[in-house]
């Protein structure tokens, strides 16, 4: 998105923000976690557009790829904004190109019988995977920023199906392409069928549900989706008998038919602002006028913090992926399939889809569901590579396989249990799914003898699959409602219950004259269970019975190298800008480290390496060696448990040195790697358990080195702008009394940090253009701590504009509304000519305690964001002592900043016509604004 021409209220619109990843490096300060629960529309509106006046044009985007008029949104249950209509266009477009494409396809096999070639099938896969696979892909990312759960899900899924069908079909066209037998071994002719099959059927199911859905949208989905079930129900039957392939094609040219007409909706609705072709706008039911939301089932207020609800939520994508691998795997249990190779890729390619759903619970700062699904990607990675090693590799060969030595599901059943543990603050469905997996893994333990355990594998996998389905459809029913229709079960334990259980350990330790304080999270951040998962999985798994090469040791490169490399580059990925101590370099270089080991002890001998054969590995040894001792130096001033893994660490790599001299003592090596995997595994549930309930409940231990930090009334000696902290109520008075002295001040919001001068004084708020070098014509608004405040001086709003702000406040909103006299009542009377426009002024009432008590103190706030005119926003009080300190009185310190962009900018104006435009998107999705806004005109009262 190009960033806009015109700027409106002194904030700038996001710079490229829609590029995935970006929103990384949030990191919310522990102490506000208040951010507005959003109420849902009771009903959807029809299609309505407004003229847009010349004024309104002036702020949207020019040359862009969007519209912002959002006059429209009420015709849809998600609100989709305009710019939707080009996603959804692209996404049409997809669907009827590689159902096109697999469409004749299947009529040239059915009326020449001539079977493509392997050119043929490799080209076929391939487009497969590039239309169909990663251009859904990308619409499943933007639809997942766009507040939009079901097109979030559906197109990952699909694109995960159609990717895993392309690379079948380019498995099968290499086969069929002659090959040197002298270079490459012969495999055994590979099941590429039966594999289809089980993935097949397990999609099928997915289609019916996200069929089911799709009604809630509008009347062309529910046909789009109902042709792809059957579809693929055919084209599993089109595996074994061709005449299903003319039923299969003729379902696809439906798909097409249908394809092109949404696209030349979409289209034409892109063109003229508005429907023309009927079947949008409208749905076949609305999911929010069923039932009413169930409360006894859902989370009560406060049971754990609120979520950022910029992104939709991917739980429903995260149930669906655990329902299509354990299938997969469960027909491999009983003996339908023989050999693991298409579906290894299938599952992998799924659990790619897992780690979608993983990262953008990461980026809602829900770090209990982004755990959870990476953890099940792990888990599903290894076994599904674990038995291609058997099937494919070792088997062929005649290979005996001891796996009984084999310990590395012990970790996964303890990580498991863990899960069961700390969701027990949730519903039922929840804790039993949690349960089920925890069987999954008691199934998988080596030392069960083989036949029963895959017997009791393969059953595990049912009921986990079963459990699985019913979770996507309750999550994705419940979450397009907004509210419980799809039973959950009630919560087993309170939080409270659960927080005082996990205390236990703290009560012990400290001394009987010493009070318990329970302080905030800050040892622990949001990606630490993943990484103490990985490298404790890693290391058990490594722990091998002998120093010679064994089948084994060859069984083991995919239970160290998927966890301790692979996905510690996710786990580097996400600490690349989250404010981790480290930032990425504890997880990347742990991540060197295993690759080394795999590379060595487990493959060196098929690659012809060994301990003595180059001493290039005993030099990058002593490299990790000398690497981790900083990395230790680091961890000191850390936490203990980060302290005494890297202190592990460092006892691992020592006898991966005596190894590559010859001189390795087995037991040495089995004793640390134990005890790393002991030590991190208590990391895991410490660093979760801290994580979700936001406290210190689990000792992680105090750092062992603590930077001193000037305790002189906060201020630095280095700058002349004072800098209390936020935390303390001295801070508050000082900037405070700033204020009212006719300073200017940096201060937090709940979006992110901000200038403020007192309505008091105009002069200082003439001092913010000149701080900032803003141009005078730009506006400024004004912030108030309560809408209270508005109602006792009684401006002549219309009733709908109060009803809407009583939904919208407090929150990361800003409504402009018309200027009057009602602001010198307000307060605002000596600056009423240096706030807003001449006939209209912004209103903010930040969801933020510090602001608010802060406003209470001062009154009206002029406020405007901390950034140099034409700059990123501040989301750190760094950057605006980093900016503007030497300009500023004082800036009021409290961290990281909610979030990383401003406020969404609504105008209100012509509120009494009906209407609101958005002229800049912010924190809160316009999608969530438009919903209110339904929400207030169905209200007739305010609330």
């Amino acid at each position: 998105m190009r960033r806009c021409d015109y700027i409106y209220w002194g904030a700038n619109f996001p710079q490229d923000n829609d590029k995935l990843g970006k929103d990384l490096n949030i990191e919310l300060d522990i102490k506000e976690r208040y951010l507005t629960t959003y109420l849902v529309p009771s009903q959807s509106s029809g299609g309505r557009e407004e003229k847009q006046s010349e004024w309104e044009k002036q702020v949207y985007y020019t040359e862009s790829l969007y519209t912002t008029d959002l006059t429209v949104l009420g015709n849809s249950l998600f609100g989709k904004r305009q710019e939707h209509s080009l996603l959804q266009f692209s996404v049409q477009s997809a669907h009827r190109t590689y159902a096109f494409l697999v469409c004749m396809q299947n009529f040239a096999l059915f009326h020449t019988s001539i079977l493509p070639t392997g050119a043929e099938n490799i080209l076929a896969g391939v487009h497969l995977i590039l239309i169909g696979g990663i251009a859904q892909l990308i619409a499943g990312f933007l639809s997942f920023r766009k507040y939009d759960h079901l097109s979030g899900t559906s197109f990952i899924a699909f694109s995960a199906l159609w990717s895993s069908y392309g690379a079948t079909r380019i498995l099968v066209g290499s086969e069929a392409i002659p090959q040197n037998s002298s270079i490459v071994p012969t495999l055994p002719p590979l099941p590429i069928n039966e594999s289809a099959v089980a993935g097949l059927v397990s999609y099928i199911v997915i289609a019916v549900i996200l069929s089911f859905c799709s009604a809630t949208v509008n009347y062309i989905m529910p046909f789009v989706f109902g042709a792809l079930t059957m579809t693929l129900i055919f084209e599993a039957v089109g595996l074994f008998g061709r005449w299903a392939l003319v039923v299969s094609g003729v379902l696809e040219l439906i798909i097409v038919v249908c394809g092109l007409y949404g696209g030349a909706a979409l289209l034409l609705k892109g063109i003229t602002q508005r429907y023309v072709l009927p079947g949008f706008g409208n749905s076949l039911f609305n999911v929010l006028l069923l039932g009413s939301g169930n409360s006894g089932s859902s989370k009560t207020a406060g049971e754990e913090k609120k979520k950022n609800t910029k992104y939709a939520e991917p739980m429903a994508l995260g149930y669906l992926c655990d329902t299509i691998s354990p299938f997969i795997m469960a027909f491999y249990c009983f003996g339908y399939i023989k050999i693991f190779y298409v579906a290894a890729i299938w599952i992998s390619i799924n659990v790619l889809s897992q780690l979608c759903s993983s990262y953008y619970s990461y980026l809602r700062d829900d770090i209990y569901y982004a755990t959870k699904f990476a953890f099940h990607g792990i888990f599903w990675l290894v076994k599904s590579w674990e038995e291609f090693t058997i099937t494919v590799v070792l088997e062929p060969n005649n290979v005996t396989i001891r796996r009984e030595v084999m310990v590395g599901d012990w970790f996964f059943l303890v990580a498991a249990c863990v899960l069961c543990f700390l969701s027990l603050n949730k519903d039922i469905l929840e804790l039993i799914h949690n349960i089920s997996f925890a069987l999954i893994t008691v199934s998988t333990i080596q030392q069960i003898p083989s036949k029963p355990a895959y017997i009791f594998f393969g059953v595990t996998c049912g009921i986990f699959t079963v459990i699985s389905l019913y979770s996507t459809f309750a999550s994705l029913v419940n979450t397009i409602a907004e509210k419980v229709l799809i039973p959950i079960g009630n919560i087993v334990v309170s939080s409270t219950k659960l927080q005082d259980v996990l205390l236990f350990g703290r009560r012990h330790l400290r001394k009987s004259t010493e009070e318990l304080i329970i302080t905030e999270n800050v040892s622990s951040r949001f990606s630490d269970p993943l990484f103490y998962v990985c490298n404790g999985l890693a290391s058990i798994a490594a722990i091998q019975s002998s120093l010679n090469y064994s089948a084994e040791e060859y069984l083991s490169i995919p239970w160290v190298l998927i966890p301790g490399t692979i996905i510690q580059l996710y786990v580097s990925r996400i600490d690349v800008q989250r404010g981790r101590r480290f930032g990425s370099v504890l997880p990347f270089c742990y991540s060197a480290i295993w690759a080394t080991w795999v590379w060595l002890r487990f493959a060196g001998p098929t690659l012809g390496l060994t301990a003595n054969t180059d001493g290039g590995f005993t030099v990058g040894a002593i490299a990790f060696l000398i690497i981790n001792i900083f990395l230790i130096i680091i961890a000191i001033q850390a936490n203990v448990i980060l302290f005494i893994v890297t202190l592990l660490m460092e006892a691992v790599l020592v006898s991966f040195l005596l190894f590559t001299l010859g001189r390795l003592p087995l037991p040495l090596e089995i004793t640390v790697l134990s005890l790393y995997g002991i030590v991190c595994a208590y990391g895991f549930l410490a660093s979760l358990a801290n994580c979700i309930f936001n406290k210190e409940l689990i000792p992680m231990g105090r750092a062992i080195f603590k930077k001193q930090e000037s305790k002189k009334n906060d201020v630095t000696s280095d700058s002349s702008c004072i800098l209390p902290q936020s935390r303390r109520t001295s801070g508050l008075r000082t900037i405070a009394k700033i204020l009212e002295n006719g300073g200017v001040c940096g201060i937090p919001t709940d979006t992110v940090y901000a200038l403020a001068a007192s309505c008091k004084h105009p002069d200082a708020i003439n001092r913010i253009y000149t701080i900032k070098e803003r141009p005078t014509e730009k506006p400024i608004c004004i912030c108030i701590s309560n809408l209270d405040q508005l109602r006792v001086i009684n401006p002549p709003f219309n009733p709908l504009l109060w009803r809407f702000m009583d939904l919208v406040y407090p929150g990361g909103i800003s409504c402009i509304v018309q200027k009057g006299e009602w602001l010198k009542k307000l307060g605002v009377g000596p600056a009423y000519d240096q706030v807003g426009t001449s006939n209209s002024i912004m209103i903010r009432v930040p969801d933020h305690s510090v602001t608010a008590h802060l406003t209470d103190m001062t009154g009206p706030l002029a406020i405007t964001s901390a950034n140099p005119s034409g700059e990123s926003d501040s989301t750190h009080h760094d950057m605006v002592i980093t900016r503007l300190s030497d300009k500023l009185d004082a800036i009021l310190c409290d961290g990281y900043s909610n979030e990383l962009v401003g406020s969404t900018v609504v105008n209100c104006t012509k509120i009494d016509e009906g209407t609101i435009t958005i002229l800049r998107e912010g924190c809160v999705p316009s999608a969530k604004i438009m919903q209110l806004f339904e929400k207030a005109k169905n209200t007739q009262e305010v609330l």
